[in-house]
């Protein structure tokens, strides 16, 4: 009985709601100051190490299963809410006027969750999605010069350099062509001859995005400058985003019952420059990609 009480209690969802969004707050901020890193000249490297480091570390990995199911629960738990809210009070009001006793914001929270929703969706199909199951995902590589010939390496793990004349994308294709090695689980490289692993290298998380908000492409082979489209759509998102930040922030706190709390004020006015800063700083980077970066 009281275990049916507390999953149907609309103050338990309230509860959920708030602990839920201020964890995501927390990834917000984290992955920002590492998406900044894309602001940094020539900062392939770090970023595709930072990457690596993301993907890799368990304590992040852990992080990072623990944000899904965050993003999921917020999501549910926020339909949940609207649908009660909805369904206590399915008659009008004869009068109403909404903008004089609240936010633009605080009426459309569902409106701005689901906009966010579908953008993590297309953001993690774009970028997570390619990053972790992408068979073609490049590597890290660099360009050098050698007796006045530039030549493409590979940049490893290890620290060491492959030459990408030397490598083949399969074993099949290295023994047929007299290439000494291949690559195998999109990161590993082996010796063709010994099937031994001789290095790793990095994903270029780095080319993937700058490819993507620089593409001159025609999306659907109809919308020409999709780099563009992209660019927009996102820093579009960003502004949907800090209108849900807005109120979602301060109303997280109240709903844990620091309404009348002396920090109040302070949440409040911590939370309005939250909203307003991280989103721009977001936003500032496809920009900086498409209109800026050569």
């Amino acid at each position: 009985m009281a275990k049916s009480a507390l999953l149907k209690s609309s103050i338990a969802k309230k509860y959920w709601m708030a602990l839920t969004g201020l964890f995501l707050c927390l990834f917000l901020a984290g992955h920002l100051a590492g998406n900044l890193q894309l602001l940094v000249p020539d900062n392939a490297l770090n970023f595709n190490k930072y990457a690596l480091f993301m993907t890799t570390n368990p304590a992040v990995k852990l992080l990072s299963y623990l944000t899904y199911v965050s993003i999921l629960f917020h999501a549910a738990d926020g339909f949940l809410l609207t649908y009660q809210n909805i369904k206590a009070r399915p008659i009008g009001y004869a009068k109403s006027n909404p903008g004089a006793n609240s936010s633009f914001a605080s009426r459309n929270m569902a409106v701005l969750g689901t906009l966010i929703l579908v953008f993590i969706v297309t953001h993690m199909v774009n970028f997570w999605a390619k990053m972790h199951f992408d068979q073609n995902i490049p590597l890290h590589t660099v360009t050098v010069e050698v007796m006045g010939q530039k030549q493409d390496l590979y940049l490893l793990t290890n620290g060491s350099y492959m030459p990408t004349a030397q490598v083949a994308k399969s074993r099949e294709e290295a023994l047929k062509s007299g290439v000494p090695n291949y690559i195998e689980n999109r990161t590993d490289f082996y010796n063709a001859q010994a099937k031994v692993k001789v290095g790793e290298g990095y994903k270029d998380l780095y080319k993937l995005t700058v490819d993507f908000f620089k593409s001159k492409g025609k999306l659907f082979n109809a919308i020409p400058n999709e780099g563009l489209l992209f660019t927009l759509l996102y820093v579009l998102a960003m502004g949907i985003l800090s209108f849900h930040l807005l109120h979602g922030f301060q109303s997280a706190f109240q709903s844990m019952g620091l309404n009348n709390s002396a920090w109040m004020p302070k949440i409040k006015l911590f939370g309005k420059a939250f909203a307003i800063v991280v989103p721009i700083l977001f936003a500032i980077i496809p920009l900086y990609i498409h209109f800026l970066l050569k």
